[in-house]
């Protein structure tokens, strides 16, 4: 199993860590993909090093998660490399956005139609025609959603119960004492 977590400057930091830690816990082999540098600043300015270069990330992801925040998820919808490999991957795995980018990353790739999805309320603007769900974090057929990065932990929480089932989440969540 194979997740890869897409960092472009100006990322939300949390929205990306948060589910990096969780997938990890649960033993799911998560890389850090760099667009644009291995380098990459977030939102708030702090660094953060990728594991692998976009230009190197090859092979199957059974997931690829696209973190929010500005300009970060306005970066990621200008990447060949990730639409390519969102496009690619939403035919055999699981596709996974929070905040902006889902309206800003997933909606004009056509990966929202026929499906239910959450995002930043502020962000529904990039994709008028869609209409967005207010919960927190929304799974619909292969594409799962999160509304904010107050909802990061329950978003990586709820990849790990799609790629190793509610026992494993239930052992990280747990682990961390997260809403015991």
């Amino acid at each position: 199993m194979k997740a890869g977590i897409f960092l472009a400057d100006g990322f939300e930091i949390a929205e990306a860590l948060c589910p990096l830690d969780v997938l990890r816990r649960a033993g799911i082999e998560t890389e850090l993909i760099g667009v644009g540098g291995m380098v990459i600043k977030s939102s708030c300015g702090a660094a953060v090093s990728a594991d692998i270069p976009i230009e190197e990330a090859s092979g199957s992801y059974d997931l690829l998660f696209c973190p929010g925040g500005m300009p970060g998820a306005v970066n990621l919808s200008q990447s060949w490399d990730v639409n390519r490999m969102l496009c690619e991957t939403a035919q055999h795995g699981i596709i996974s956005a929070i905040c902006a980018s889902p309206a800003v990353v997933l909606f004009p790739l056509g990966l929202l139609e026929g499906h239910e999805a959450t995002c930043f309320p502020g962000s529904a603007s990039y994709a008028p025609s869609f209409s967005f769900s207010s919960e927190g974090v929304v799974e619909s057929g292969n594409i799962i959603t999160g509304k904010s990065a107050g909802w990061a932990f329950d978003l990586g929480l709820r990849l790990v119960a799609r790629l190793k089932g509610e026992e494993a989440a239930a052992k990280v969540r747990s682990a961390i004492f997260y809403k015991l």
